[in-house]
């Protein structure tokens, strides 16, 4: 009779970053197990003290940080302009974005008043910019952010509350080169990052509507494309593309990690090395 791993030990193998095999081994005795596991929590506890030394030693900063960087280097050099805007929104400007009472991902958010709360997305300030861009710079307008959302996520090894969203756009390019645009930017982040062997499937937004998901087993970014009907609300009438990706999802499949929650920001992990080891 195969025997597997108990819950405390299930739980313990998910802290260290266990990988999918070694979670799903099987032993055809209790006392086959309890040493199979000392033995392997004892190899994982020895590959986290390697990594947090060589995070003390070499790398100094951790993954989270160095991917961040990457990035804004790989898009800058591309022609986007880097915009940082506040984390408080108002909750007219997610109105805006048909997030009301009804709307699915409304119980999601960090509210802090009745009128104000930690933003979900990242896409209300950036729509807020392209209305006074247009005034002063001349299009395409290319512009990204890098910066921290907060949902009331259901907790497991693919959702954080506090997470960290890169949203690219372009305002103001011909609207047949839409689709095409949208691809190029998927595979300029996806190189970046370092990750191949990713799929572009077509599913539905409960923001957008219709968008284009960069896939690899799990969803690592969802984009979409206008005019939408989400633009008048903002007094939007050029075609636009913009593509948004989670870092910490993104540096969980560069890293293979087996969840989220330790490459993210933690007490307790630090740089994916759980601490109490």
């Amino acid at each position: 009779m195969d025997i597997s791993w108990t819950l405390i030990q299930k739980q313990r193998l998910h802290e260290l970053n266990a990988n999918e095999t070694q979670q799903g081994m099987c032993f055809e005795s209790q006392e086959d197990r309890n040493r199979a596991f000392q033995e392997l929590e004892h190899q994982l506890v020895v590959k986290g003290k390697l990594r947090l030394q060589e995070l003390r030693e070499i790398k100094k900063r951790p993954s989270l940080c160095i991917l961040e960087q990457q990035l804004v280097e790989a898009l800058t050099q591309k022609g986007f302009v880097q915009v940082v805007t506040p984390t408080i929104i108002s909750k007219g400007s997610l109105a805006k974005m048909s997030v009301s009472n009804e709307h699915p991902l409304f119980s999601q958010v960090f509210w802090l008043d009745n009128k104000r709360c930690l933003r979900p997305m990242l896409a209300p300030n950036l729509y807020t910019l392209w209305k006074d861009l247009l005034r002063l710079w001349e299009k395409p307008i290319r512009i990204f952010e890098i910066g921290t959302c907060y949902r009331k996520e259901s907790q497991g090894a693919l959702h954080l509350n506090e997470f960290t969203m890169l949203n690219l756009t372009e305002l103001g390019l011909p609207e047949d080169q839409r689709q095409q645009r949208l691809e190029e930017l998927a595979t300029l982040v996806m190189d970046t990052v370092g990750i191949t062997d990713y799929q572009l499937e077509m599913t539905n937004s409960v923001v957008y509507g219709d968008a284009l998901d960069v896939v690899k087993g799990i969803e690592l970014g969802s984009s979409a494309m206008g005019p939408h009907f989400l633009d008048d609300q903002w007094g939007i009438i050029d075609p636009w593309v913009g593509i948004g990706f989670g870092l910490e999802r993104l540096l969980m499949i560069k890293e293979e990690t087996q969840n989220v929650q330790s490459v993210g920001r933690s007490l307790s992990y630090l740089d994916g090395v759980r601490l109490n080891i």
